[in-house]
């Protein structure tokens, strides 16, 4: 071989080198530079939701004691008027996510629960008691515990719980929308998410 041709080869093989050298670091970058866009996005998406509803709701309170033998009963009831502030909370900063950058994937790995909050606002009306049977800070605190949990009750099969779980479908949906446009992948634990009907399964 001359030298002529052993330089060409020499040349050859010093440019492969680079040309492969240069694409692998583009590569790198790119990829690396896909990673820190997922996680600003998922940083910028950990925010609390909250979903309010009011409600309001009459009650009867009645308590009765029988007295000296059961001869004599004594009464004491109330006419009582809740109007409720109710809302549920989705702290999307509590959800756990993990980037795998080498296979391109964002996978949700915990979505939090919903905080159901409700606030009370509790009037009593045509208050009558004895003197033997008055009523007393237990009662208050017994009928706002039952009053609460009445609520709460009518609340979880309201469409309230509902309208805050399509919020939070739409925030996962930026999700699907980000990974796919970038050519990666979403995964919720194990499943692999290749369409948002599939994010609506999620949490049921």
């Amino acid at each position: 071989m001359n030298k002529f041709g052993f330089g060409f080869l020499i040349a050859l093989v010093l440019f492969a080198g680079f040309w492969f050298f240069y694409n692998g670091k583009q590569e790198r970058e790119e990829l690396l530079a896909s990673s820190e866009l997922i996680q600003k996005q998922v940083q910028q998406v950990g925010k609390l939701i909250v979903t309010e509803g009011y409600y309001s709701k009459v009650f009867t309170f009645k308590n009765s004691q029988s007295l000296f033998l059961n001869l004599w009963t004594s009464d004491k009831k109330a006419l009582v008027v809740v109007n409720a502030k109710a809302t549920v909370e989705y702290d999307l900063r509590q959800l756990e996510t993990e980037i795998d950058a080498k296979n391109k994937t964002l996978i949700l790995k915990k979505i939090p629960e919903p905080i159901l909050n409700i606030y009370p606002e509790i009037e009593y009306y045509d208050v009558t008691q004895d003197y033997f049977n008055s009523f007393e800070a237990k009662d208050y605190n017994k009928i706002k515990n039952s009053v609460t949990a009445q609520i709460r009750t009518q609340i979880e099969k309201s469409d309230l719980m509902e309208n805050s779980r399509e919020r939070l479908m739409v925030e996962l949906t930026n999700f699907y929308v980000l990974t796919k446009s970038m050519g990666w992948t979403l995964m919720y634990e194990e499943q692999l998410i290749e369409n948002p009907e599939q994010l609506k399964l999620i949490k049921k």
